[in-house]
């Protein structure tokens, strides 16, 4: 397994860590044990995870070409986007939390609402 992206989330009492790999996983581990709290499963391999502003959710970006919106307290997918024609390599949330913006090896930007 290769660790492709890890992303930190410092909030008041919640210190947590995502990280993405190509064993087709997310993972959120808990920094202070070390200790996975849950594994996210529904893409194939990951380039690209990232925390919301207020730490609830999680987008990720993936070779299957699409980016996944997860709940990061029940580990569920919420949303998947589609729109990309290759490999999203980067995800990131707006400051708010209301857009996510993409890169993809299909040479494109997509700003999601």
């Amino acid at each position: 397994m290769m660790v492709l992206s890890i992303v930190l989330c410092f909030r008041q009492m919640e210190r947590r860590f995502a990280s993405g790999s190509s064993d087709c996983t997310i993972r959120i581990w808990d920094v202070s044990s070390g200790q996975c709290e849950n594994t996210l499963q529904g893409h194939d391999w990951i380039n690209s995870v990232v925390f919301s502003s207020n730490g609830t959710k999680i987008a990720s970006g993936s070779n299957d070409c699409t980016i996944r919106i997860w709940d990061v307290s029940s580990g569920q997918c919420e949303n998947t986007l589609q729109g990309h024609n290759n490999w999203v390599n980067s995800v990131v949330f707006s400051s708010n939390g209301t857009k996510i913006a993409s890169g993809s090896s299909d040479c494109t930007i997509r700003i999601w609402d």
